[in-house]
């Protein structure tokens, strides 16, 4: 059976005028170990996404579920990776990063784009996320990391 991925709408941050330009595409997945947990980390996603439209380098960004599968990411666009990089090391990410560290496991992957096409991306995630396509090599699941 497919998974049926929920998705939030598309929230646009500060680059988003950057779309017709090259773009890093990053798309990330986290399976906690319950669903409580797993209800925790989108509540936590939920509120990074709240502060989008400051996020520096950031053209914009989806949030996507699977309830009963706990899973649970994102699908971010990015001027480049640099920013991205930036966003990862951001003390609000870093502290939710921590509190889940050894609860689930965590998989991310990310490619360049010419210009940003909403449907193209959108589609090319989500087949990753319902595994239409598989995940990339580099992307193997992180087990669960010692706390």
């Amino acid at each position: 059976m497919t998974p049926r991925i929920l998705r939030a709408p598309w929230r646009p941050g500060p680059a988003l005028d950057h779309a017709t330009a090259p773009c890093w595409i990053s798309v990330t997945e986290f399976t906690a170990d319950g669903h409580l947990r797993a209800a925790a980390v989108a509540v936590n996603g939920t509120r990074l996404r709240r502060r989008w439209p400051r996020t520096a380098g950031s053209v914009g960004m989806w949030l996507w579920a699977d309830p009963p599968r706990r899973r649970s990411g994102s699908v971010s666009v990015w001027t480049d990776e640099e920013p991205l990089t930036g966003f990862v090391r951001r003390p609000d990410h870093a502290r939710i990063v921590r509190a889940f560290r050894g609860h689930g496991t965590m998989r991310a992957t990310g490619w360049a784009v010419p210009d940003f096409d909403a449907g193209s991306v959108w589609a090319t995630a989500h087949d990753l996320l319902t595994a239409a396509t598989p995940w990339p090599a580099a992307a193997a699941r992180a087990g669960k990391a010692p706390r």
